[in-house]
């Protein structure tokens, strides 16, 4: 089939046998009287990615989508009509006390043949997918002058050193006017200790402080005053600071600049995969083929993150029976518990999420939301849960705790160790990291045709029947391994584009 068919054919997709819904393939949406090959005609309009009733759907009966009760009838909704956010009832979330536990575990098949990249390995035994000069701040105040440093350290410096890809400020909000020593204040701290350490780095970790915030810059540096430090109010005037940090630089970038890659094995990889602006078709189409492409990295030996809490939450009754053992799954109603009652904590409802434009989307509620979010994580154990900012451990599928927000998700991930995002998306995005590449893919073929240099892979055309979730699963698969090697780059690397750190921060500010 061509893209044609979205306008010329009428089609619906029906996930689940026992679904009573399904959504319109169709671009633009199809009109009233839109007759289906079977007995279903339209009694009125219904847009691109929203639901319509497969058959009259009574007054609180359920409605069925993923195979899963998505929610309840407001009223009657008849056969052929418009399933609005309006008529949709939420229903309550999964009891986190009773769920099963490692009821099902499949057995992971390692994946035929050798996959390797061309990585850089570091002295730790860790493996970069590129060469990067990163500095780390201990505190916001110092964001101004170092901007200004890594300015001049690119134009002056860096042409010097070709086998350097960048220079990096890892600047934040935190490090002083905080609750230190709060309990959650673990959550920030270890997330800027562990973004100074990311593998792309070369363990050449370089840290500007004032001289006075509350975050010292040795908890970023394993306890030590060292030679990497510089704090601000120990230099003579602006000028000097400049100095300072250029050739505390130029000492790293000549050690950076030695590194060379070399073939390294497909499970020296983390990868994170993550949805932003997603669509009804998300769950359908570059899910998926995302899940299947973890499989993929999985069974050859590699770390897949998965994240987004409050878009997993409401699908966790379908993640904890896949935790590799008991602590797992106890560590996964944890993370869920914990959310909750931050959640609780703001007074924020379950409604927050999802945003105006998934509903545009044709998602009715974050339930909906999250049936077709963890299918991300494809079908193997989950093998270990992380708290936010924490250091990925173990190889295999690992749920990494974060908040749904694309920036807090990335960073956290980052913390973890990715080498590089997958991010799928219907409405579409910008979005990027400056430390690992996002490889952006698509829902909707109307998207990639909106954005096709933004867009990196096109999974719409799994939905127009042009291709299959293995087929596009593989592709992505193939292109990671392409970009962790420096043959190719994703759109967003290419035009230089990138979002600022955001740290996940529940502690109290003072």
């Amino acid at each position: 089939m061509t893209s044609t068919v979205e306008v010329d054919i009428p089609l619906f997709i029906k996930v689940n046998p026992i679904d009573n819904t399904a959504i319109i393939v169709n671009k633009g949406g199809l009109k009233e009287g839109t007759a289906f090959s079977g007995d279903l005609v339209l009694t009125e309009f219904v847009s691109q990615g929203h639901k319509v009733a497969l058959m009259d759907i009574h007054p609180d009966e359920e409605i069925v989508r993923y195979g899963e009760v998505i929610g309840y009838a407001q009223q009657l909704i008849p056969k052929g009509s418009w399933i609005r956010e309006s008529l949709v009832i939420m229903p309550t979330p999964p009891e986190l006390d009773s769920l099963p536990i490692s009821t099902k575990v499949a057995e992971v098949e390692p994946l035929e043949g050798e996959y390797t990249f061309l990585g850089y390995r570091n002295s730790d035994g860790s493996v970069g997918t590129k060469n990067l000069l990163g500095i780390t701040t201990s505190v916001q105040c110092v964001a101004g002058v170092l901007d200004f440093a890594v300015k001049k350290i690119k134009e002056e410096l860096l042409p010097s050193f070709p086998n350097v890809d960048d220079v990096i400020a890892l600047t934040h909000s935190y490090g002083c006017g905080v609750a230190i020593d709060a309990p959650d204040a673990v959550i920030p701290i270890r997330t800027i200790q562990n973004l100074a350490k990311h593998p792309n780095f070369g363990g050449e970790v370089m840290i500007i402080g004032l001289g006075c915030e509350k975050l010292v810059p040795s908890r970023l540096n394993d306890g030590k005053e060292d030679d990497n430090i510089l704090s601000l109010q120990d230099e003579d005037g602006f000028i000097n600071m400049i100095v300072s940090i250029v050739a505390m630089a130029k000492e790293r970038l000549q050690k950076l600049n030695e590194r060379k890659r070399e073939v390294c094995s497909v499970s020296d990889l983390v990868i994170g995969v993550q949805c932003g602006g997603s669509d009804a078709f998300s769950g359908v189409t570059a899910n998926p083929a995302v899940g299947y492409a973890a499989d993929l990295f999985v069974k050859a030996g590699a770390t897949v993150l998965f994240s987004e809490v409050t878009e997993v939450r409401d699908a966790i009754h379908l993640l904890t029976p896949r935790a590799s053992t008991e602590e797992v799954g106890q560590s996964l109603i944890r993370e869920m518990k914990w959310y909750d009652e931050y959640l609780n904590r703001g007074e924020a409802d379950r409604s927050a999420n999802p945003t105006p434009g998934n509903k545009r989307g044709g998602l009715s509620n974050v339930v909906e939301k999250s049936l077709g979010s963890v299918v991300k994580s494809g079908t193997t154990p989950i093998v270990d849960v992380l708290a936010p900012g924490e250091k990925a451990r173990k190889k295999g599928l690992v749920f990494a705790a974060t908040p749904a927000g694309d920036f807090v998700c990335g960073t956290l991930q980052l913390a973890s160790g990715i080498h590089l995002q997958v991010f799928t998306t219907g409405r579409g995005t910008p979005y990027n990291l400056s430390v690992a590449p996002v490889m952006k893919v698509a829902t909707r073929n109307a998207l990639q045709e909106q954005w096709h240099d933004l867009i990196d892979i096109n999974a719409g055309k799994i939905a127009t029947g042009e291709a299959t979730i293995e087929e596009v699963g593989w592709e992505i698969f193939n292109d990671i391994l392409e970009i962790a090697s420096g043959t190719k780059k994703t759109w967003a690397d290419k035009w230089g584009i990138h979002n600022d750190l955001v740290l996940f921060n529940p502690a109290p500010i003072t």
